[in-house]
């Protein structure tokens, strides 16, 4: 059973834990929502359907798909069928040490299957089977077992969509140490902050570097623009607030954090393809669409 209030989902952990795995039997579809969770999704028999943004994703038995914590998602589930579902606290994996680029990796969904990554796919599989034994297992050590199977999964998706070799080439270990402490504070800035003004001579000085050694050691991290990672993050924000009707697209704009209502719709639609208007009547279109089937089974 899942409750979302609103478009949040609240994650239940049980017992202290920060590991949720779930199979998912219900022809439920579950509406546009978000939590704070990593979501990782694989059927197990039948299709799944999952809709993120303008994209829709039909994954067949075995696709193994990872939802980012943030990530304005809907589920739709056939009539028959079973999948199994993992969501963990994003902080198991983003609070430890070396890990910054995992960011990156999360800065998208990323689906992995058998056709379009046979290798990582088959690791990936492995490792959920053996978090799926651990967890239904009421072994000793059992939470400590599960983190180490979800390390090496993200170790595993790390290596596949992060850059090879060094974070920060021509730098010795110890000195790219020092720059991913700095890095993890440049990122809860950022997540504390993107409703204000931020210039690049401001985030600069959190980290300690000149304005141009930030800007490339940043796009090393996260393969992207300070600027692109900062409306990146605004993005997010607006899709979540759009599904309130009752905020004018003015008040979104100002609610995620840009300044002017043209830069707001320039810069959505170079991240979700479509306008910030164009966003939210796709959305309420799906839910009427959704409310008319329903009263025709009601009849």
């Amino acid at each position: 059973m899942r409750t979302i209030d609103g478009i949040y989902e609240k994650i239940d952990y049980k017992d202290k834990s920060l590991i949720l795995l779930h199979n998912n039997r219900t022809a439920d579809n579950y509406p546009p929502h978000w939590h704070t969770a990593v979501e990782i999704i694989m059927p197990i028999n039948n299709i799944y359907t999952i809709v993120i943004g303008k994209t829709t994703y039909l994954l067949q038995e075995g696709d193994i798909m990872v939802i980012p914590p943030g990530e304005l998602h809907e589920l739709i589930a056939p009539k028959e069928g079973l999948r199994r579902i993992l969501l963990f606290d994003y902080s198991l994996i983003s609070n430890l040490k070396g890990s910054t680029n995992i960011f990156s990796v999360l800065s998208q969904p990323r689906l992995i299957t058998n056709r379009n990554a046979p290798k990582t796919h088959k690791a990936l599989t492995k490792l959920y089977e053996e978090i799926a034994e651990e967890y239904f297992e009421d072994n000793t050590l059992r939470e400590p077992a599960l983190y180490s199977l979800l390390i090496k999964m993200f170790v595993i998706l790390g290596r596949k969509y992060m850059k090879k070799g060094n974070i920060i080439p021509n730098v010795k270990i110890s000195k790219q140490r020092e720059y991913i402490e700095k890095f993890n504070i440049i990122f809860d800035y950022i997540n504390e902050n993107y409703m204000e003004e931020i210039s690049l001579e401001t985030i600069a000085n959190v980290a300690g570097f000149s304005k141009y050694h930030f800007s490339r050691l940043f796009k090393q991290f996260t393969d992207m623009s300070f600027y692109d990672y900062l409306n990146q993050r605004r993005v997010k924000e607006a899709e979540k607030l759009l599904l309130n009707p009752t905020l004018s697209i003015t008040e979104v704009a100002m609610g995620s954090g840009f300044s002017s209502i043209s830069t707001f719709n320039r810069v959505f639609k170079s991240f979700k393809e479509c306008t910030p208007t164009e966003f939210r009547n796709l959305y309420q279109c799906r839910n009427r669409v959704k409310s008319s089937i329903h009263m025709l089974n009601a009849k």
